[in-house]
């Protein structure tokens, strides 16, 4: 089966992310000395920067959704095909836990881990449903007067969106499931996913009806 080049870069790019995203929080962790607002400074920053240049590398050849709520409200708008969204979110998945799997080798850790971080409180489902319409929100309407800068509004987002949130705004149902697979410092228990992927998406429900009203 030949893997059409958008696929491909959302595996890609979403693996990336991960990488910049777990990599990040182990090595900020290790090198703060055990002071959490270092490590989430070095984790945020890290993320923000390395998602600009993945928008950046992968948005010419896939629109770099990266996150499978991102390319479900693409589908609701008819920018997708209902067969295209399904093999983007098979690709986002797959690729955010070899991410993960990648860290965990690079950092000489176990590659199979369960993170141990539970996130399960309702202010976490609270945040993550805020976090995921902002996202939507600054992806549907960043761009209307130029769409050029989107990448830089969305990294821009993320990185505030990290100290904003109680959730530190995971924001991505991709994401969500293979931190779930990581016992460091941007683990999720695995449990609390479910639920934070739930949140997700009714966020991204009502950033969809926030952006279509305030389009019109």
């Amino acid at each position: 089966m030949i893997v059409s080049k958008k696929i491909l870069a959302e595996f890609l790019g979403t693996a990336a992310l991960l990488v910049v995203v777990v990599g990040s929080g182990i090595m900020g962790e290790t090198l703060s000395g055990g002071n959490a607002a270092i490590a989430l400074l070095a984790n945020s920053l890290a993320t923000g920067a390395g998602l600009y240049a993945l928008i950046q590398t992968f948005g010419p050849i896939s629109d770099a959704h990266f996150n499978p709520v991102v390319s479900l409200i693409e589908w609701i708008w008819k920018k997708l095909k209902t067969t295209d969204l399904l093999k983007y979110v098979f690709a986002q998945i797959a690729g955010a836990i070899l991410g993960v799997f990648v860290t965990h080798v690079m950092f000489g850790q176990a590659i199979l881990q369960l993170s141990r971080h539970d996130r399960g409180d309702l202010r976490f489902l609270l945040s993550e449903a805020i976090a995921t319409f902002g996202l939507i929100t600054v992806i549907s309407l960043s761009g209307k007067r130029n769409v050029e800068a989107t990448p830089a509004a969305v990294a821009l987002y993320i990185v505030g969106a990290y100290w904003c949130t109680s959730s530190t705004s995971f924001a991505n149902p991709a994401v969500t499931i293979a931190r779930s697979l990581s016992d460091t410092f941007a683990g999720i228990l695995w449990t609390g996913a479910p639920a934070f992927i739930v949140a997700q998406v009714i966020g991204a429900a009502l950033a969809y009806w926030c952006a279509s009203l305030l389009s019109k």
